[in-house]
């Protein structure tokens, strides 16, 4: 099996702070992001942690300019796939005018297990960060969430 990356991008109608801001910070995650908080002093080579009541997912983080770009390994607690390392997720925020960010997301090193083939499910990096990505959106946007249950 060789890894494979899977990329994301999306345009919100925000400010790059104000992305950066939900991308890193626990009262805006726990909105969008399935009620999930992120923890972390976002520092090159800190923990950064995804927890709901108990850590769900982890990595280091290997890069962080603010309101540009940051990358971290991504490991998933319940993970129980074979892999030569860990994944690699990558925000990267580009101002395409004072109002309207363009968000890139980029997965690497992900292996088949990571997709999930399924129409009516969250699971998997293909369901998962489309979701994910278009709620941040319409939270940064409107204020409000998507209204579902995982």
């Amino acid at each position: 099996m060789k890894p494979s990356t899977y990329e994301y991008i999306t345009y919100i109608s925000s400010t790059a702070e104000n992305v950066w801001d939900a991308l890193t910070n626990t009262k805006h995650t726990e909105q969008y992001f399935f009620g999930t908080a992120i923890q972390s002093d976002w520092q090159v080579g800190s923990r950064v942690e995804y927890s709901r009541g108990k850590v769900t997912d982890y990595g280091e983080i290997l890069s962080y300019e603010p309101h540009q770009e940051m990358s971290y390994t991504w490991e998933s607690v319940s993970d129980e796939t074979i892999r030569q390392g860990p994944n690699v997720v990558t925000f990267r925020l580009q101002e395409m005018s004072e109002d309207v960010v363009k968000l890139t997301l980029i997965h690497d090193y992900l292996m088949d297990a990571d997709y999930v083939d399924e129409p009516n499910t969250f699971r998997g990096v293909n369901n998962g960060w489309p979701f994910i990505l278009s709620n941040l959106k319409s939270y940064l946007e409107t204020g409000e969430i998507m209204k579902v249950s995982i």
